[in-house]
């Protein structure tokens, strides 16, 4: 089985959580465990049945492979993707919640921030294509403050096919593009989407743009012309969320009629 080494407070807390990988063993700097984040990290590690050890901070650091580690460590199974299939028929075309792909975003540190605004908006999945993508490694899993650990992720080996797949189960493809006409705050989104986030500097690539049904703007103003994608996507994904949320809304009763 391969393993990979998570560290910091919350990757670590947050795997031990979700319960989606196998755990092997739980590192600890001695002298921290009276830490009241460490001692629940502890207890949790304990409660899963997980071998705990002391590891000193530079053996952390090693194992890590950062200086980052917060005192902790934990060695468990590789990253556990879902399968498309399994997330369309549990995030059917009647759903509230949008599902996101992301177009050769290669930064891990983008890809780790999408991640943790993805999983604060109610995204249903996210899409990213087993080329020209950062993995989901354990530095993603440090910067998105272990959202990563939660977020239904699946790799596909064709972005565009999957879109295409996801467009005949009902859902509408929408791609972000700084030129775009049409904003994000004048089109309708609460449609069962797909938001479609470009890789840094080249955005989308023709493929994928072709297969949207929609290419929307974010309006900006200031002498710089692009937003990074991270916060691009964060933008996109709350305003979709804001017009769902008014949607759903009842209307206000008007004033009574006394005549």
């Amino acid at each position: 089985m391969k393993t990979e080494i998570l560290y910091g407070i919350h990757s670590v807390r947050e795997a031990l959580s979700a319960g989606r990988r196998h755990l092997i063993e739980l590192y600890i700097e001695p002298g921290r465990s009276t830490s009241a984040r460490l001692r629940g990290i502890l207890e949790t590690a304990e409660a899963r049945g997980t071998t705990i050890r002391e590891a000193g901070a530079s053996q952390l650091a090693a194992l890590a492979g950062s200086a980052a580690h917060q005192g902790v460590a934990l060695r468990a199974s590789g990253y556990p993707f879902l399968d498309l299939a399994a997330v369309m028929d549990d995030a059917g075309p009647a759903t509230s919640e949008p599902m996101l792909a992301l177009d050769s975003i290669v930064d891990p540190h983008n890809l780790g921030a999408v991640l943790r605004s993805a999983l604060g908006a109610g995204v249903a999945a996210v899409l990213i294509p087993k080329d020209r993508s950062a993995p989901p490694t354990p530095v993603v899993s440090k910067i998105s403050a272990g959202a990563l650990e939660h977020i239904r992720l699946v790799q596909v080996s064709n972005l565009v096919r999957s879109l295409e797949l996801l467009k005949s189960r009902g859902r509408w493809v929408t791609g972000l593009d700084r030129h775009a006409l049409d904003t994000i705050f004048s089109a309708d989104l609460t449609l069962p989407l797909v938001l479609v986030i470009g890789g840094e500097g080249r955005g989308l690539r023709a493929l994928v743009r072709k297969t949207c049904d929609l290419m929307l703007s974010i309006p900006q103003s200031g002498p710089l012309d692009s937003l990074n994608a991270s916060v691009a996507a964060a933008v996109a994904l709350y305003e979709i969320r804001r017009q769902r949320a008014a949607a759903r809304r009842p209307p206000e009763a008007g004033p009574a009629d006394d005549r």
